[in-house]
This record gives C-alpha cells, structure tokens and sequence, in this order.
C-alpha cells in the first residue's frame, strides 16, 4: 500500500488505530487535571505549585519534541512509537505510587518526555497515509483522538478514583497505553505502507534556517495558550469558582473536549471547501485561523458566566475557536515541507507549545491564586489573532 492509494480504507483505517495513540496520550495527561483537586489537597500544593507541576512536565516536552522528531525521521514510524508509548504508560503507572512533590514533578517529567513524540508521529503516519487535500481532516481525526482522552478523562478517572483511590486511576490508564503497543504492530504489519525517504541530519538543519518554520513556531506558541488553559485548568476552574465536587466537575468537563473534537473537524472540513474551491493549501488553511481568532475572543467573558453550565458552555466554544484553528496550524508544515522531515517540522511546533505552557502555567497559577480567572481568560482571548498576524506579516501562508 502507498500514500496514493485509492482505497479509502487502505488509507483512513491504519491511521484510525495509530491515532488511538493520541488518545491514550492525552487520557494519561489528563487524569492530572481531573484530579487535580485531590492531588493538590493530599500534597498541600497551591494554584502556582500545579502550575509548577505543569511546567516540569512541558519543558521536558519541549525539549524532547525536536529529538523525538528526527528519530522518527530517522529510525522509523513504528520502533519509536511504540518506545514512546511504553515510556509515558510506565510514567502514568508510576505517578499513582509517588508520595510528594518531588515524586510528581519527576513523573511527570518522565511522562512529557515519552509524549513528545505522540504528535509528531502523528504527523509523520497523516503525512504517510493522506493526499494533501486531506490532511487537516487526517489533523481533525489526531484531534479527535485528544478529544476522546480528554472526554474519557473525568468520567473514568473520577470513577475509579471514587472506588479505589485517585492513584489506581493513573496506573489504570497506564496499562491502556501498554495493551494498545501490540494492537498498532499488528495493524501496521497487516497494513505496511510505502516508505518515506529518511531524514538526514543535514536536511533538518536546513529546515531550521527556513523563516517559514520559525512562523509556524510563533504562531502555534500563541495560539496555544488559550489550549494550555483550558486543558488543565478547566475542573480547577469548575471546583474553585463555581464550588462543584469533583463527581459534579466531571459532568460539565467533558463537553469541551467534545467541543474540541467538534472544532478540529469543522476546521479541516472548512479548510479542504476552500483548496476544493481554489485556494492553495496555506491560504485556505489560514483562512480558517483567522475565523478561529475571531472566535476566540468570546474567551475573555469566560468569567462572567453566572452558573457552571455557562461556563462549561463558554469554555467550548473557546476551546472549539482553538481546535480549528490548531489542526490546519499543525498541517501547514505538512504542506509547505517534504515528507522525509515531516515528523520534524511538526515537532519544532510540538516543542513551541510545549515551551509556551512551561513558561504561562506558572504565571497563570500565581494570577489566579492573586486575582482569579479573568486576567488569564483575557490572554487567552486574543492569542490567536496574534498568532494568525504572525502567519500573515511574515508572509508564511503565501
């Protein structure tokens, strides 16, 4: 099978069972952030050490995912996928035993450095498997996998958490990620694709002297600030701000990620209507961020909303502005690069939002124990407008 085939399954079905990778990611990342409450009660942590906790956690991201993209490029698609995975399960297993802080902070700096690798390869297998047209809706079904994680977060880890303790549920999705290792060898070996030439060391330095990639960095830096927020910080927001109980947080904190699946694929379906109606690739991709910023303004009266439901409701369409303008942000570089760096362009993006999150969850943890919510929602809010004048001043989607 090659990326040219016109078999839709040949294509699209392979892609589906690696991207149930992103899922079991962003399901360990997540259970963080659903039982945050409980993990800052038992370690006596304030807003700004969870913000600390956050950061450990996306410098080491940050720092890996440049790394984990040349291995890929270089060393392949299914070895480095399947250490990646092993890597960040055994970390989730391993923050349900830790017994302070300094535990925390090590797991989930173990954890960022396995999962530096999950969005570039998912680059890497989109850029494989689908045509061009079709790669921000390859992008919108990544996104749906991080959705699906984030949606089965409050619910699963909430209920074992109840039943068993908050730490059964980060070894219990620890294991997910163990027992879907033979699922993608077998899929893979059943479903074998057409190589892609591999990467040469030369060849990324190239791409880092092209002013295009450092756009794309910019870009998805801010643009993923109003991500960072509402990823770890939406139950805390929900317990603190509007008193619920972690069992009452976790019946409004799945429907953003739901919004955000919702998002993703309204993005990639807008994005392919408009190269379907003529535009080059980058321009009908930018299109569809500049609607998104737009949208992402409404993010600022987060605050003002009167009850949880209103808030969860804010929140979504926040989330939804940001998930469609993030998934033609993320197949930009598979446009505008050749296959051989693919994993390594999307992980230069990867390492931007990891470095952005590291720098504002800190910060955003001292504003919110200082003057709460509404100085962090009002950054959020203009973010990615800022990041789609990045794209257009520097002439990146042209």
């Amino acid at each position: 099978m090659t990326r040219s085939d016109d078999a839709a399954p040949a294509r699209w079905l392979p892609l589906a069972v690696f991207l149930l990778s992103s899922a079991i990611n962003y399901l360990d990342r997540q259970s963080l952030a659903t039982l945050a409450p409980l993990v800052r009660a038992e370690f006596h942590l304030s807003n700004a050490d969870y913000g600390l906790v956050l950061a450990a956690f996306s410098i080491v991201y940050a720092a890996g995912a440049p790394l984990a993209g040349m291995w890929i490029d270089r060393t392949g698609l299914n070895r480095v996928i399947s250490i990646a995975v092993a890597l960040w399960s055994c970390a989730g297993i391993a923050t349900g035993l830790t017994h302070g802080l300094g535990g925390l902070l090590g797991c989930r700096a173990v954890l960022g450095a396995g999962e530096a690798a999950g969005i570039p390869a998912a680059g890497k297998a989109i850029r494989r498997y689908l045509r061009p047209a079709e790669r921000a809706l390859g992008n919108a079904m990544n996104q749906a996998g991080i959705s699906l994680g984030m949606v089965l977060a409050p619910p699963l880890a909430t209920w074992i958490a109840v039943q068993a303790g908050w730490r059964a549920a980060f070894v219990a999705t620890g294991v997910l990620g163990l027992l879907w290792i033979p699922l993608w060898r077998w899929t893979a070996g059943a479903n074998r694709a057409a190589p892609l030439p591999r990467a040469e060391t030369a060849g990324a330095a190239r791409l880092l002297r092209d002013r295009r990639l450092w756009a794309f960095v910019a870009a998805n830096a801010l643009s993923m600030i109003g991500y960072s927020l509402w990823t770890n910080w939406t139950t805390l927001y929900l317990v603190d701000v509007h008193h619920l109980s972690l069992p009452q947080a976790a019946w409004y904190s799945w429907i953003p990620p739901m919004a955000a699946t919702l998002g993703g694929f309204a993005g990639g379906w807008l994005s392919l209507r408009f190269i379907r109606a003529g535009a080059r690739p980058a321009r009908g991709r930018f299109r569809v961020c500049l609607l998104a910023g737009v949208a992402s303004l409404a993010t600022a009266v987060v605050p003002a909303a009167p009850e949880a439901g209103w808030a969860a409701a804010g929140i979504s369409l926040s989330i939804f502005a940001v998930a469609a303008f993030s998934v033609n942000m993320y197949t930009l570089p598979l446009d505008v690069f050749s296959g051989a760096h693919a994993a390594f362009a999307v992980s230069c993006l990867v390492a931007s939002y990891g470095a952005v999150q590291a720098v504002v969850s800190p910060a955003f943890g001292r504003l919110i124990d200082l003057y709460g919510y509404p100085p962090v929602t009002a950054i959020a809010a203009v973010m990615p407008l800022a990041a789609a004048a990045v794209l257009w001043s520097t002439r990146s989607v042209e």
